[in-house]
């Protein structure tokens, strides 16, 4: 009686202690997101303040630098900033976000949530505490807010503070979307089952195969679209080589200017790739009201000075046969995306393959259309209020460029891939045209995989020893042999006992038997 009470004392008392000691793993993982908001603070502090030493004019003392910190860190989330000091008096908006600026924030609480994710080893090393998914997540996410928030207000009394509605949803939506892929990235990945108020039928559609090879068709085509925006910067810059040269050089004269211009451009190269490739498009994208690059021609002027990467831009005027042939990049992302919506299971049908090019191509437009969206924004009033390219019109044209070549590109490869024997050939039979070979052979191939892997540095392999297999040895009759009576003296009492003779040994088998010779005389 007494050891049953002991024993429900101590399961009483577990929940509270698990709970006592998952409360420092939970603190941990605030300190942590708050750690990864300081860092990208700092970073971009540093920054500014090397700048604004090197300097030959600094405007403001170091107290303005900092505040001009932590706009930067604000603004690579996304949040607008306003600027008062303008020459109309009318505050204008910056929301031209350079998108090599988000990489900082996202890799850092991306960073903080796997490391949140990972088991807390307490100290005697009794227990191994792993918190819940959800409560690193949010822990995570609520320590890099806390910072966030101080920050906007911190830079609120710098030159250019920032619009607080902006910054009420574009920090928190990158700081969910990047702790969140740390949490499932430090989980393994998991896909796991969905709710039980989600229709029977909705869920067994979701987990068709094919709304993974669509979604792997659809960023293959992004991709796709995204180098052929490089090459065509490239290319460009190449071009007209000696008018960047001329506008880096005409900017400013101190080397420190020229270092925060080219910063400022390899900051906004992303942002190029994604112009370039909505420029591929056709949809183009826009310098200020009423100036547009689109491939059938350059309308209006650039509101904007001469900057580097402005000056690789196509001449004024109607387009020609240059201009053009980049229609041939969206024509390779649609091939891309018609050759991976393509099964390679004969049961599938050509209905199905072009469902799956068709959905590969809107997530194709998808993807560019949100890029398009994160890569464009104001940069003032007036005539700076539109800079970079549509997002709804971006992504309209890659969905229907992607849907008119992925779809037939699809069905001609699962055609070609499907097609049957050439004569003279094997013996077509159900087993090759049914697709049980593929299925089988899928089966072998992921036990093999099992089987064969690789053990531990550590682990010692067993060496099978042979089994010694016994040699069959044959029996031959031995003839039965006759009992012989023996005398045995018993305290003077004879009586006869049989005895029984021992069986010869059995002959040797395939030994060679000479004939007796008789000795000399």
């Amino acid at each position: 009686m007494t050891q049953v009470t002991e024993r429900e004392t101590l399961l009483s008392a577990a929940p509270r202690a698990a709970g006592r000691r998952r409360s420092p793993a939970a603190a941990a993982c605030v300190v942590g997101g708050a750690v990864a908001a300081g860092l990208g603070l700092g970073f971009l502090a540093v920054l500014v303040i090397v700048l604004w030493i090197s300097s030959p004019y600094p405007d403001s003392g170091p107290g303005g630098a900092l505040h001009l910190a932590a706009g930067l860190w604000l603004l690579a989330h996304g949040t607008e900033l306003v600027r008062y000091e303008t020459l109309s008096g009318v505050p204008a908006p910056v929301g031209l976000t350079p998108l090599l600026l988000v990489a900082l924030p996202v890799l850092l609480m991306r960073r903080a949530a796997r490391l949140g994710s990972a088991s807390d080893e307490e100290e005697e090393g009794e227990e191994v505490v792993v918190l819940p998914a959800s409560a690193v997540f949010s822990a995570v996410v609520c320590g890099y807010l806390a910072v966030g928030a101080l920050a906007t207000a911190y830079a609120a009394g710098g030159p250019m503070p920032a619009d607080p509605l902006s910054a009420a949803w574009h920090v928190p939506l990158v700081a969910v979307l990047a702790a969140a892929g740390g949490v499932w990235a430090a989980r393994g990945r998991p896909l796991g089952s969905f709710p039980s108020w989600v229709p029977g039928g909705v869920r067994r559609a979701v987990t068709r195969p094919r709304y993974a090879l669509a979604l792997r068709a659809g960023v293959g085509g992004a991709l796709v679209l995204l180098g052929g925006g490089v090459l065509l910067v490239g290319a460009s810059l190449a071009w007209h080589g000696a008018e960047v040269q001329g506008t880096f050089l005409a900017l400013t004269g101190v080397w420190s200017g020229r270092f925060a211009v080219l910063l400022l451009a390899v900051a906004l190269i992303p942002n190029a790739m994604v112009w370039g490739a909505a420029y591929a498009l056709g949809p183009g994208f826009a310098l200020g009201v009423g100036a547009t690059a689109t491939p059938l021609g350059f309308e209006g002027a650039p509101s904007l000075p001469r900057f580097p990467l402005l000056a690789a831009l196509p001449a004024e005027g109607t387009g020609n046969l240059l201009t053009w042939a980049v229609a041939g990049v969206p024509v390779v992302a649609g091939l891309a995306v018609g050759w991976f919506a393509v099964r390679r299971a004969r049961e599938v049908r050509y209905g199905e393959t072009a469902l799956t090019a068709a959905l590969g191509a809107l997530v194709c437009g998808l993807v560019m259309a949100g890029l398009a969206a994160a890569s464009s924004g104001p940069l003032g009033s007036r005539a700076l209020a539109d800079f970079g390219p549509v997002w709804w019109a971006v992504g309209a044209a890659a969905f229907v460029w992607t849907l008119v070549l992925a779809v037939p590109v699809a069905v001609g490869v699962h055609a070609w891939r499907m097609r049957p024997a050439v004569s003279g050939g094997p013996v077509e039979d159900g087993w090759h045209d049914s697709g049980v070979r593929e299925i089988r052979w899928e089966a072998l191939r992921r036990a093999a995989a099992e089987v064969a892997a690789v053990p531990d540095a550590g682990e010692v392999v067993p060496v099978p020893v042979p089994v010694p297999v016994p040699v069959p040895v044959p029996v031959v009759p031995v003839p039965p042999v006759r009992p012989q009576r023996a005398l045995t003296i018993v305290r003077g009492i004879s009586v006869d006992l049989p005895v029984v003779a021992q069986p010869l040994a059995p002959p040797v088998v395939g030994a060679r038997v000479l004939a007796r010779r008789k000795p000399p005389a």
